[in-house]
């Protein structure tokens, strides 16, 4: 779906230059676009381009209605993101700037700051335990920065893994305790007293990192919303930790956190 044309207009819009280079970075869930890495003449920018095709395909098979909305849903709640939050960069919590957003019926576009230019020049698939220390800082000042604030521009409940949004899921469950339990779960989840801004899909994946591993920032802000922080926290150790080394890691990253 890569649009030179569109793309270019980009760089003129920002004042960029002439376009020298696409590089493809990853095409985005089912079909709904891709992420791009654009090179002008004078610096290069990442661009997140969603286009509604025409009939969905999740590959796990969760192939509904709601499913379908969820998704849209979810990137226009990122560029609202992009929009109003992402601006003023915090070196504790750090997240690409918002340069230029668009939308349609069905089409997004996001066009962003490229984390490499600024010192985040990897990812991890393995963490290491100064990248889970990073990554652990940076959902720890977020999570401050943002704590009570609350805004109508994005998700009610942040991240996806509450019922409101898993019914079919909850429905094939086969743990049968935690089924039992998964409401009352939830309920205590999104009534917790203190309550903040959650990044949504804190995984290990959506972390980029500096040369030494001491900083890291944060992508992906589709499922940004208001929660508990622990929600955050909980799925980036589940994403980064293998489980049965969690428990016995606990005394080192309280020695390693302060």
């Amino acid at each position: 779906m890569t649009d030179t044309n569109l793309y270019q207009n980009i760089g003129n819009d920002l004042n960029l230059g002439k376009l020298t280079q696409i590089n493809s970075i990853q095409t985005l869930w089912s079909g709904y676009g891709e992420i791009v890495r654009l090179k002008f003449e004078s610096k290069s920018v990442i661009v997140k381009h969603v286009k509604l095709p025409n009939s969905t395909n999740h590959p796990r098979g969760w192939n509904t209605n709601l499913s379908h909305q969820r998704k849209i849903n979810s990137y226009k709640v990122e560029v609202n993101w992009y929009e109003n939050f992402s601006k003023t960069i915090d070196k504790n919590c750090y997240v690409p700037k918002g340069l230029k957003t668009f939308q349609t019926k069905d089409e997004w576009l996001i066009v962003m700051e490229d984390l490499e230019t600024s010192g985040f020049i990897k990812t991890s698939i393995n963490a290491n335990e100064e990248q889970i220390i990073s990554c652990l800082k940076w959902l720890a000042n977020f999570h401050a920065k943002y704590m009570q604030t609350k805004s109508d521009l994005l998700w009610d409940i942040g991240t996806y893994w509450h019922l409101d949004t898993r019914p079919d899921e909850l429905k094939v469950l086969e743990d049968k305790q935690l089924k039992n339990y998964a409401k009352r779960l939830d309920e205590v989840l999104n009534s917790c007293k203190y309550q903040t801004i959650v990044h949504g899909d804190a995984k290990l994946a959506n972390f980029c990192f500096s040369r030494d591993d001491k900083l890291c920032a944060a992508v992906d802000f589709q499922y940004i919303g208001h929660g508990c922080g622990m929600k955050d926290v909980i799925y980036f150790i589940s994403s980064a930790i293998e489980p049965e080394s969690c428990e016995q890691s606990e005394e080192w990253w309280s020695g390693n956190l302060k």
